[in-house]
């Protein structure tokens, strides 16, 4: 029997099941992979050679596509990760043959306040260990590639600026008149350090000590590579986007890229195993794919193209999740990752719970490490009838694209009957299907109404569109993203090169080739994460537009947000340790 996740932490919950989990040989066959097709890494994780099993069933039908988004979360997270396990496991309950993909989560927030993004109580991805600390090493070799791409910057302009012209054709090489005060990419780190936003590199007592210049750091799932990691196609694609990645500019304006500097091809060596997916397991020991982790407020928020692909073959039914609300990750898998992949979801479950709704109705700030107000451990149907709102902004958001909205209430044991029944009522009114789900208590028992309402979601016909067609120019997809999607009444550029940039890359013939990525804050629809609920009269301000030739996408960021994040006070590496008496993680969450 599982243990009891209102008695037992996650971790202490997950290392109970670890002791009955299938080995991943005995996934890859349910799953009908040939041996050579698994790539063992210990008993109970492996990769999936995906190009092998795209092209051994290339002619097999696809199975159903399930979408995973949510409303406007509270810093806390309203459990996408785990309704997504919670469903795997409601589904595999039915007799379905299902899969899930998630992102491989980030040293930051697992060291910081979010956690894994294991899922919770039953409805959990595990080996918890494995997956939240660095997996099969796909995030390091990210940070290896790019940080190489930096590395092969800052010695060539060491070289330009000591050698003369001749010098350099003897090292075979040839001046590139890099700008040292217009570089586009900095270093990465997989942790949340803000001391690392802005700093001066190549201080030393020697002219060979290195290019003195101002850089900076993010944080490793911003990076183009992670980005690319999530919508590449094949090794071919994956290999010519690396090639494309802009380091910097010339002193013309020029760009120069990591196939100007010799350095794309290193580059994607260090790549050559991240880019199979990683298979792990639910709680309940359905497959569950892990694959990139770009965050969805400051960069792409999907998993990988190819993992969803390859599930598709080998599952009836494939659950994906997309980061944060559906203003930012669901609208980047609806614009940019389905365009990439030509996948279009059967359905599209929107998470929410009782306590973020109280939230966007007016109810006290909601702050981690803090115990919850008083208003959201009891009932408060007004609170949560304004709080609404919010949730049908995000239910039309999905209509928008022509998708079928099944509304996952999220059930915590604070939520009373009529909390419930009135958000019921108001999201059928907005045209959703609706569920209740004990995923976290009862794993997968408590997830078959959400089971049973995707199913038959997906058994009806959508009509999938996209909200913007490649040939708009770039101002009217800000302002069409601005508009639509998040609600605002229009779009401001608050810094002469926001709109400088904006107006260059929009004359560039190949933009009807490249998607727009949104930099957004992610709590709330606007770009002041204060503004809760469905704000009403405000601009969303374009401080910059960052440029990702190899990624394919152009990078409005609005407001103050940073692709660096801090860390707390408070954060959740104080309380993670290792049992000395079994070698045991414990306190991950």
């Amino acid at each position: 029997m599982p243990l009891d996740p209102t008695k037992y932490a996650d971790w202490e919950i997950a290392e109970a099941a670890e002791a009955h989990m299938k080995t991943v040989y005995q996934l890859g066959e349910e799953l009908g992979l040939e041996k050579e097709e698994l790539l063992p890494h210990g008993h109970y994780v492996g990769k999936v050679g995906f190009a092998k099993v795209l092209e051994r069933l290339k002619d097999r039908p696809d199975g159903k596509y399930i979408e995973v988004t949510a409303i406007t979360p509270t810093p806390l997270g309203e459990g996408k990760s785990t309704t997504t396990m919670g469903l795997v496991e409601g589904m595999g309950k039915r007799g379905k043959v299902v899969t899930a993909a998630i992102r491989q989560p980030s040293g930051g927030p697992t060291m910081n306040i979010k956690g894994s993004a294991a899922g919770g109580g039953l409805a959990q991805c595990i080996p918890l260990t494995d997956f939240s600390l660095g997996l099969t090493g796909d995030i390091n070799a990210v940070m290896n590639a790019h940080n190489l791409a930096m590395v092969a910057l800052t010695a060539r302009m060491q070289h330009e600026y000591n050698y003369t012209d001749e010098q350099l054709a003897k090292r075979n090489l040839k001046r590139l008149n890099i700008d040292p005060r217009n570089v586009e990419m900095g270093w990465i780190i997989d942790f949340c350090a803000q001391a690392l936003r802005r700093i001066v590199i190549g201080i030393g007592s020697g002219k060979m000590d290195g290019f003195m210049m101002e850089s900076k750091f993010g944080i490793a799932v911003s990076s183009e590579v992670m980005a690319i990691l999530s919508i590449f196609t094949d090794l071919k694609d994956f290999r010519e986007r690396m090639g494309k990645i802009v380091v910097a500019y010339d002193k013309t304006g020029r760009p120069i890229t990591t196939e100007d500097l010799d350095v794309a091809g290193a580059m994607a060596a260090w790549m050559r195993e991240a880019i199979n997916p990683n298979l792990l397991q639910s709680l309940e020991g359905q497959p569950v794919f892990v694959h990139a982790g770009p965050f969805a407020n400051i960069a792409v928020g999907q998993s990988s193209i190819v993992a969803d692909r390859v599930a598709l073959k080998l599952s009836d039914y494939h659950v994906t999740e997309s980061g944060f609300g559906a203003d930012i990750g669901f609208e980047k898998f609806w614009n940019i990752k389905c365009r990439y992949s030509g996948l279009t979801p059967h359905c599209s479950v929107v998470v929410a719970t009782i306590r973020a709704l109280k939230m966007h109705g007016g109810g006290s700030k909601v702050v981690p490490g803090i115990p919850l107000p008083e208003e959201y451990k009891k009932e408060n149907l007004p609170l949560v009838e304004k709080g609404c709102e919010n949730m049908i902004h995000h239910i039309n958001t999905v209509k928008k694209a022509g998708i079928n909205p099944v509304v996952c209430i999220n059930a915590f044991h604070t939520d009373t009957k009529d909390e419930i029944r009135l958000v019921r009522r108001i999201a059928e009114e907005a045209g959703a299907r609706v569920a209740v789900s004990e995923h976290w208590l009862r794993g997968g028992d408590g997830a078959l109404e959400l089971a049973d309402a995707v199913i038959d979601a997906c058994k009806e016909k959508n009509n999938f569109r996209f909200l913007y067609d490649l040939k708009t120019p770039l101002r009217e997809r800000i302002e069409l993203i601005a508009k639509e999607v998040y609600g605002a009444d229009g779009v401001i550029y608050t810094t002469p090169e926001a709109s400088a940039k904006a107006e260059r890359i929009e004359k560039d013939p190949a933009m009807e080739k490249i998607a727009t990525c949104m930099v957004k804050t992610h709590l709330s629809l606007s770009h002041d994460p204060a503004a809760k609920g469905v704000p009403k009269g405000w601009f969303l301000p374009i401080r910059d537009v960052l440029f990702y030739g190899g990624a394919g996408f152009v990078v409005p960021v609005a407001g103050a947000i940073s692709l660096m994040p801090g860390t707390s006070s408070d954060p959740a590496y104080r309380r993670i340790d290792v049992d000395t008496e079994t070698g045991k993680v414990k306190g991950l969450f």
